[in-house]
């Protein structure tokens, strides 16, 4: 038995009463499973218990350990003896625990520097009969203390969202952090499943987390756009996210607890680096396009060009109209209403470069307000959505001004050289992009400055004399 007793000494933490041999073995088996090291004196500082982890730590058995008067002469030098004695037997006047620090020797000679808790025991008379002590090596309990504080500091003061997901997919603990990223309190969060919580996103992040629990962390973090609903709106927000599996210390196998979720709000700087790349695209785009055109001979064959590069990744489709030319024979009241022609088109089915139309000069009958035609009135952009309506009602709308039938989003720029209107130039998207914004408008006036360019060469080409067919 690792905790046992010297015959005739006395043992203040169970005697061995006849018929009672059932506690003792309890008591020591409670002892020896200890994960801390503990030994036990009488009121005269005799060693009544020594469990398997004393052991292991300073080499000495029970047997060796039990019997033996304080330490003196075996688990401390002798100059320490005295000292060591009387601070652990202090305990048995003093309230409560105590804790002390101070070298052991182990049974090879070895020094180790413990750590100590010693509180009295207490005999049926209510007075001090003994002293217990736990005790382990620094290094360990500093190492515990150290792991503690991490995970207080990362539920306090961290800069980061730090979440606790149990194996069903719901916060178990959230630090502050992550409660303001995710608009809730520490508390309102927990065990609420994170379709609650996410508006979008939430497939993705479920499949990471499951991913997790069945196969471990992944080597690198993973950015996760998500949307977050707020109370003063959805917010489309990207975080990068770590991911820990936590499994059980106290399990022969390792079982699952669920997955430590690390996350840092990096949304400023992944929209400033995709609109840096967009922006380098776009620069590339025109310069290409520029070039591509330089060897066209015909203008109005370049102003194509400039179109087809210009719709790689910004548009679906896109229309070029010029103004039709002013009727010779003009009413009392001046010039009639802008007229347009179509110029060049993208195909309607299959993806294809623009084709030259409109060899007839027939003009397009838009209806009175059309886009295109207050782009050219105003002489500047106008932008044109179909709006949150059903599928059939988007596709009415693009039909109604003539555009092809799976556009919901419109930017018409008007095309302008040598301070004369020319015509418009119309970029439609579909359902899967997003409407057009400001750094959209940018980029398509720079197009139609371009496709102006050469469109006032072709009229100019076309009207000198020496250019006319005979």
């Amino acid at each position: 038995m690792s905790a046992s007793r010297r015959s005739g000494a006395t043992d203040e933490l169970g005697p061995d009463e006849p018929g009672e041999s059932g506690g003792s073995d309890l008591l020591a088996a409670l002892l020896d499973g200890m994960d801390a090291a503990l030994c036990a004196f009488d009121a005269d500082g005799v060693v009544t218990h020594w469990n398997r982890e004393a052991e292991r730590i300073l080499g000495w058995t029970a047997a060796e350990a039990v019997g033996r008067h304080g330490f003196a002469g075996w688990a401390v030098r002798s100059a320490d003896a005295e000292e060591v004695q009387a601070r652990l037997m202090s305990a048995m006047r003093a309230p409560g625990r105590q804790v002390h620090e101070f070298a052991l020797v182990t049974k090879g000679g070895g020094r180790v520097l413990v750590r100590t808790q010693s509180a009295a025991v207490r005999g049926p008379d209510g007075k001090p009969a003994g002293v217990y002590c736990a005790f382990s090596e620094v290094h360990a309990q500093i190492d515990l203390e150290r792991s503690i504080a991490l995970s207080e500091a990362l539920f306090e003061d961290a800069s980061w969202g730090v979440v606790l997901v149990d194996a069903d997919l719901r916060p178990a603990v959230v630090n502050a952090h992550a409660a303001r990223a995710l608009g809730v309190g520490r508390t309102s969060v927990l065990g609420r499943p994170l379709g609650e919580l996410l508006a979008q996103g939430v497939e993705e992040l479920e499949g990471a987390l499951t991913h997790v629990l069945a196969e471990g962390a992944p080597p690198a973090p993973a950015d996760m756009w998500v949307t977050v609903r707020a109370p003063e709106g959805e917010k489309r927000r990207c975080w990068r996210s770590g991911f820990l599996r936590l499994a059980s210390p106290l399990a022969e196998e390792p079982v699952p607890l669920g997955v430590g979720w690390l996350f840092e709000d990096v949304t400023e700087a992944k929209q400033s680096e995709q609109e840096a790349a967009l922006l380098r695209f776009r620069t590339n785009q025109l310069h290409r396009a520029a070039r591509a055109a330089a060897e066209c001979e015909d203008p109005a064959e370049a102003a194509t060009v400039h179109l087809d590069f210009a719709l790689a990744g910004f548009a679906d489709h896109a229309l070029v109209d010029r103004v039709a030319d002013r009727p010779r024979a003009q009413g009392p009241d001046g010039p009639g209403p802008v007229r347009l022609v179509r110029l060049a088109a993208t195909p309607a089915g299959a993806p294809g470069p623009s084709l030259l139309t409109g060899a007839a000069g027939l003009p397009l009958r838009y209806p009175e307000g059309h886009p295109a035609l207050r782009c050219v009135e105003r002489g500047g952009t106008v932008r044109a959505d179909a709006g949150s309506v059903s599928a059939q009602r988007a596709r009415e709308w693009a039909l109604e001004r003539q555009w092809p039938g799976d556009a919901v989003h419109a930017l018409c720029v008007v095309l302008r050289s040598r301070g004369r209107t020319l015509g418009v130039v119309t970029f439609l998207r579909g359902s899967g992009r997003s409407r057009f914004e400001r750094s959209d408008t940018a980029y398509a006036e720079d197009v139609a400055v371009r496709i102006a360019t050469a469109l006032d060469l072709a009229e100019t080409l076309r009207d000198r004399p020496e250019t006319r067919a005979p």
